[in-house]
């Protein structure tokens, strides 16, 4: 398989959990949403992906994006360990919390928008994750364990993880989400989570390495 990747990408890290827990090996080729104008609009990448969005993953003889529907690929070729859970009701759980963080809150924060938004990208940013977190937290009360959904590791805590990174890295104030900080900080100590993170990767520049 190969990985079109950008290190800070929160898409590319939910997907990069996911090979890392399921232990498929991967080429990666960094794709840099910023340099050159973003190298997501050569003419090269936009025949791999059309939306000109990173993660792609070349896997089997496709081409998929989407990181989502990249996550299901993988649950349904690499069954174990499974990021779905078995029962009805948590797997609707899970993918409940998967599209409301990957539907809801980071589109609304992502690079495309911040763009449009000039000096107000920061203050922009900040509410559209303090509403959706303020949600995510009501709703985690209810559904939570060790992690998102009980005590497994599913689609929705690869979800997690690099939204509270994002997060942080516009300064939002995580008082008022013990829940979702208490299970990103129990997440983050996982082997997967942590070869995944954006300080480790080929393409991290090296000011913001680990």
């Amino acid at each position: 398989p190969i990985l079109y990747s950008y290190f800070r990408s929160s898409c590319s890290w939910r997907v990069r959990i996911a090979l890392a827990l399921k232990g498929i090996s991967y080429d990666l080729v960094p794709v840099n949403l910023i340099k050159d104008g973003g190298q997501q609009f050569s003419a090269e990448f936009k025949a791999l992906n059309p939306m000109q969005q990173v993660p792609a993953l070349k896997i089997d003889g496709i081409i998929l994006s989407q990181s989502l529907a990249i996550i299901n690929y993988l649950e349904e070729t690499h069954p174990n360990p499974r990021l779905l859970p078995q029962d009805p009701k948590k797997r609707a759980q899970v993918r409940m919390i998967a599209d409301h963080i990957a539907s809801g809150i980071q589109p609304l924060q992502n690079l495309s928008v911040l763009k449009q938004m000039g000096e107000k990208k920061t203050e922009w940013a900040q509410n559209c994750i303090a509403s959706g977190f303020q949600a995510l937290e009501h709703i985690l009360q209810h559904t939570a364990g060790r992690y998102c959904v009980g005590d497994e590791v599913s689609m929705a805590d690869l979800c997690l993880v690099p939204q509270v990174a994002n997060a942080e890295r516009f300064k939002v104030d995580m008082g008022p989400y013990p829940t979702i900080t208490r299970i990103n900080k129990a997440l983050l100590e996982l082997e997967a989570f942590k070869i995944s993170h954006p300080s480790r990767q080929p393409d991290t520049p090296a000011e913001l390495r680990a």
